[in-house]
């Protein structure tokens, strides 16, 4: 019997092809074994990262701020000999006192502290106390004096008896002392906080995250030894931003009126020149519209804009209808005695307070007595209390302005002795707005009427009641007497 023969070459042919099979799988094995690797790497190098950044966040977060101290009650108190200025704190705080003579007046700076309070009305040797939160945990007080006067005391009382921390300052007139006037300075306040640097991560943290980085096109290898990305503080930039914030709703701005005294058959005071009052004042509105609007922090409305008669409670009833924040009335003064010059400021005097505020209970309709306020269902004593109330805020914020002026005229405007005063001017009664009436200068004296028609004195004193506005809508702005 014959056997089949296999034709040659055949065994061969099929150890050849498993080879190749073979080598095909190992070759992928080791392709997926060659993507994977870095892969592998790339993750354990981004946890790192991630937990190199909450680290990293942890050391740049600043310290808590320091809890301030909150001032429970303010009031002056008149003895014989002295003016008791105090504060009750919730905890001490440090603060510096100075007095000044260019006006009159003690400025109080205190640190640690938060001040919400208004405006006091003055007491003996103090005309008011006006406020001024300065920066965030620092608050001015400016105390316009009636003259010169000197610190007999300025001190922080620790709690004792039951009542809180005191902060006391007493006053006593400084006229027949030796240095009569001569500047103060009492007490020291600490540096304002640096902002905060950001905080490097410690060495070793950051030398330890290291390895390769995955890019947008795949994976990548390591490359030469040591070759790798070191996460350090800039690292922190690719973390997630914050939702961008909403655009914050538009902000009317303050509303300014401003009113000429005087005007049409009225010309007011008559200077030696011939110059009439009505002119000066409307002059001197105009620019200080113009120095106001080119601010762009506040709109403006003159009570009248040519030579025309406007009644006093008219002028008044334009700051109502207008929803004014602050009505500025100006006027130049006239007196017999000629050597009198210098500016002054007025504000209501309690006396035409009360008798506008009768006037306002007594109206039988009382549904826009109080900016809206409808009074006309409230038994009558409540309608006065809240009436008086009413005004009472108004005043003092008129206070609060009046001395902001005074400390922020250019130190070329003369003032008189006192300029802080009060009177009961029916062109300041609108029960709701802020309201003064600056005397600008005396147009009987030769110096104060040249002065008040000229264009350079003008701008300056109109430049100085925009310090004082900005004060007083803007805490920290425009103070300082310059």
């Amino acid at each position: 019997m014959r056997r089949r023969q296999h034709p040659a070459g055949t065994g061969a042919d099929h150890a050849r092809q498993q080879g190749r099979i073979a080598w095909a799988v190992t070759c992928a094995l080791l392709l997926a074994l060659f993507w994977l690797l870095p892969w592998q790497t790339a993750c354990a190098g981004e946890e790192s990262r991630i937990a190199l950044n909450q680290a990293q966040m942890g050391a740049i977060r600043p310290p808590a701020s320091p809890v301030l101290s909150q001032i429970l009650d303010a009031r002056l108190g008149v003895h014989p000999d002295k003016t008791r200025f105090v504060l009750e704190l919730t905890q001490a705080i440090p603060f510096r006192v100075q007095t000044q003579s260019s006006p009159y007046s003690v400025v109080i700076d205190l640190a640690d502290v938060a001040w919400g309070g208004a405006m006091l009305p003055g007491r003996g040797l103090v005309l008011a106390v006006a406020s001024d939160n300065m920066a965030p945990g620092r608050v001015r007080l400016v105390l316009p004096t009636t003259g010169p006067v000197r610190v007999v005391l300025a001190e922080i009382i620790p709690p004792r008896d039951g009542r809180p921390p005191r902060f006391i300052l007493d006053l006593a007139p400084a006229s027949g002392t030796p240095h009569a006037g001569a500047p103060q300075t009492i007490g020291t306040l600490p540096p304002p906080l640096a902002p905060q640097e950001p905080v490097s991560p410690p060495p070793e943290l950051a030398a330890s995250v290291t390895g390769p980085q995955p890019s947008a096109n795949g994976p990548q290898s390591a490359g030469r030894p040591g070759a790798g990305l070191v996460v350090a503080a800039a690292s922190l930039g690719r973390a997630p931003l914050p939702p961008r914030p909403k655009p914050p709703a538009k902000v009317e701005l303050p509303l300014i009126v401003i009113d000429p005294g005087h005007g049409g058959q009225d010309p007011g005071a008559i200077a030696g020149n011939g110059t009439y009052e009505k002119d000066i004042t409307l002059a001197m509105a105009r620019e200080l519209r113009r120095q106001l609007l080119a601010s762009k922090r506040y709109r403006v409305v003159l009570t009248r804009d040519k030579d025309i008669f406007i009644p006093l409670r008219d002028r008044a009833a334009v700051a109502r209808d207008q929803g004014a924040s602050l009505f500025i009335s100006l006027h130049a003064d006239s007196i017999d005695r000629k050597q009198v010059r210098g500016l002054s400021i007025y504000t209501l005097s309690e006396k035409a307070s009360d008798r506008e505020a009768e006037t306002l209970a007594q109206r039988e309709n009382r549904a826009d007595a109080l900016g809206g306020l409808d009074l006309s269902s409230q038994p009558e004593q409540v309608a006065n209390i809240l009436i008086n109330l009413s005004q009472r805020e108004k005043m003092n914020q008129s206070r609060r302005f009046a001395a902001l002026v005074l400390t922020s005229l250019d130190k070329a405007i003369a003032v008189l002795p006192s300029p802080l005063r009060s009177a009961g001017f029916g062109v300041l009664t609108a029960p709701d707005v802020p309201s003064v009436l600056v005397e600008m200068g005396y147009l009987s004296h030769t110096k104060d009427a040249k002065l008040l028609t000229n264009a350079a004195h003008r701008r300056r004193m109109a430049a100085s009641l925009v310090r004082a506005v900005d004060g007083y809508f803007s805490p920290g702005a425009g103070r300082k007497r310059s």
